[in-house]
This record gives C-alpha cells, structure tokens and sequence, in this order.
C-alpha cells in the first residue's frame, strides 16, 4: 500500500467529518458505531464533489491509501483507498471498528475464520462479498479477518472510516495472516 496525506477537503467531505464527528461523539459500542457511520457514509458515496481528482489517484504498484481526515482527539480517522485492476490486500484484521463504502467501481471481499485445535491455526474462507458503487458494511473486531480485491477491469475507489488514527499509528491492520487458508 502506498500512503498520501491530503491536506484539501471538499465541502461535501467536511459535512461527512461533520456526520462522522456526531456519531463517533455518542460513545456507543464499537459494532453499532460501526453501523451508524456506514449509515452516514453512503448518501455520499458516488458524489462528484465528494473527493478531489488527486485524491482519486492510484498508484500502479500497489492500492493507494489518501488519508482524508484524522479527527484530533484520535477518535476516527477517514480515508480513500484507491484500487487498480488486481490490486489487494493481504489477509488481515483491524485495530478498532471500521465503516466502508465504495465510491467507484466494486471490490470483492473473502472473510475468514481464524480456527485453532491448540496445536496449529488455519483460516478458513467464511463468505465472498462483492460490493457495488453506493453500497456500504461496518465492521468491528474481533472477527473482522479479510482480504479485499478490485477484481474488475477499472478503477475502484472505496472509503474507509476507522475508529482510530491512521495519521498517527500509519496503518489500521491489526494483523497480517500468514497461516494456511482454506479456499471455498
């Protein structure tokens, strides 16, 4: 993953800081903030003035990761991901709760579970996501282990809202598994 820290926010991304800031502000469980914030996210999702064109630029190496907003207190932090074809992740899982939405294109999630009989662990592949422009889903550790594609033939961009602060800690993956996985 490359990273990017975008200082210019547009309007309509200062409003969902804004929704962002009130929800997160409630102090409610992790999964139902998760929820809530997907909620807020999606009326945004596809809007032309929602980011800037360079925050809509990837990087051919890798997925690219524009950080739009680190709230001060540490609370949430909200970012664009920026998917070329065949770009993804690793298989992983998060920090703290998360909410996301794609704003361009689709991106297509494996979601594992971690299984362990005491002597070795291995993952086994739980459900296949696919995710449509507008669409959104929140998460909230534990059990959040996945892995993200843009399988498709353009560019994805999807939004991720985490509750905490990427700009300080640089990332919000908990943990990159290396453990055998079992496909279905």
């Amino acid at each position: 993953m490359t990273a990017t820290t975008v200082a210019t926010r547009t309007e309509r991304m200062h409003r969902l800081v804004g929704e962002i800031r009130e929800v997160v502000g409630r102090g409610l469980p992790p999964d139902l903030t998760a929820y809530l914030v997907a909620e807020r996210l999606a009326p945004h999702l596809g809007a032309p003035d929602l980011l800037t064109p360079e925050q809509c630029e990837g990087d051919p190496d890798c997925y690219r990761l524009h950080l739009l907003h680190g709230e001060e207190d540490g609370s949430f932090s909200v970012a664009a991901l920026v998917w070329l074809p065949g770009q993804r992740t690793s298989i992983h899982d998060h920090l703290s709760w998360g909410a996301t939405g794609v704003h361009l294109g689709e991106e297509c999630e494996r979601r594992y579970r971690l299984i362990s009989d005491g002597r070795a662990a291995r993952l086994i592949a739980t459900a296949d996501v696919v995710s449509h422009q507008g669409e959104v889903c929140g998460f909230a550790p534990p059990g959040d282990i996945h892995r993200v594609v843009n399988s498709g033939t353009g560019t994805t961009i999807s939004l991720h809202v985490y509750g905490a602060d990427v700009s300080r800690l640089g990332t919000s993956i908990r943990r990159t598994y290396r453990l055998p996985a079992e496909e279905d």
